[in-house]
């Protein structure tokens, strides 16, 4: 599959931009949200919009040191993209009673981790690391996530807002997927190795030690809220397929790390993986919330209002 013309694309998503205004959040369907669904929804919620949130960060750095102008502007388009979702995300928990006044959920410590790594490190990051990582998380997590949502929620308006929702993310993969091609097109493998020496900054070092217990722990969110964790298996398992579909996209090491990571995710039968991985999971979850940096500041941008 031939990659995707960039500057066709920029030109799509210009003209696909939505607002919040564009949906009515008074309609009539809330009611549809039952006892026994709402307090396990209410987190599902606030992790989705928070995974939504780390994607517009990871976004804005990968703006910063895109490679041409083009794919600077499209990755400006996605960070803004990301956080419209979070706010959609926020306004449906409005809408179910979520949330107070102007409360914002708080994020579960290992997003919270991830938060804190992406906006100190972040910028530092070779666009061609989180342009490998970016599209694992959104097909992995957005994909099993939203999918699962749509099934188990009955209120229209949610379908709505996540039918815009899905149709940016599948511009963001299509787009992540060609980026990643591009970066193993032609490499050897001298220029392969020298790809992977970001694996040696200690920096990288403290965002894996992010990253691993998030995957971890979200499947552990996502098994509580009655999601077979053999669904998000699949999804990470589309990454690997679609991003090893042309032996460009093979050559990325990047794509090679980041697939065989997920095949360790995958199999709960490496407990030479998995426990420490678990343990690591627990004992973020020790760590008094008073303990934590203050939030970023970019977190203000976040609203549930039906602004643009």
């Amino acid at each position: 599959m031939a990659s995707i013309d960039l500057d066709k694309m920029l030109t799509k998503i210009k003209s696909t931009q939505w607002a919040l205004s564009d949906i009515d959040w008074d309609a009539p369907g809330a009611e549809l949200i039952t006892e026994e669904q709402w307090p396990k929804l209410k987190d599902f919620m606030a992790d989705l919009m928070w995974i939504e949130h780390v994607g517009a960060r990871a976004f804005a750095a990968m703006a910063k040191k895109a490679p041409t102008d083009t794919l600077r502007q499209i990755y400006t388009y996605f960070h803004a993209e990301e956080q419209r979702h979070a706010n959609a995300e926020m306004a449906l928990m409005k809408r179910w009673g979520m949330l107070e006044g102007d409360e914002i959920p708080e994020p579960n410590i290992n997003l919270r981790l991830v938060i804190e790594w992406l906006d100190r490190y972040s910028d530092d990051m070779p666009v061609y690391v989180l342009g490998t990582v970016v599209p694992m998380l959104e097909i992995a997590l957005d994909g099993a996530l939203c999918t699962f949502l749509l099934e188990t929620v009955k209120d229209p308006v949610c379908h709505q807002a996540f039918e815009k929702i899905n149709d940016d993310e599948s511009r963001h993969l299509g787009v992540g997927f060609s980026v990643m091609e591009m970066q193993g097109r032609g490499k050897t493998f001298i220029g392969a190795t020298k790809m992977l020496a970001p694996l040696l900054d200690p920096r990288l070092m403290l965002g894996i030690a992010s990253y691993v217990p998030l995957l971890n722990k979200m499947r552990d969110n996502i098994i509580t809220m009655g999601l077979p964790e053999e669904r998000l298996y699949a999804a990470m398992a589309k990454f690997e397929k679609i991003g090893g579909r042309t032996e460009d996209g093979r050559r990325n090491p990047w794509f090679q790390v980041i697939r065989q990571h997920a095949k360790l995710v995958v199999n709960r039968r490496n407990r030479a993986y998995h426990v420490p991985v678990d343990g690591m999971v627990k004992l973020t979850g020790l760590i008094p919330r008073r303990a934590l940096p203050a939030v970023p500041s970019w977190v203000k941008e976040l609203t549930y209002q039906p602004t643009a």
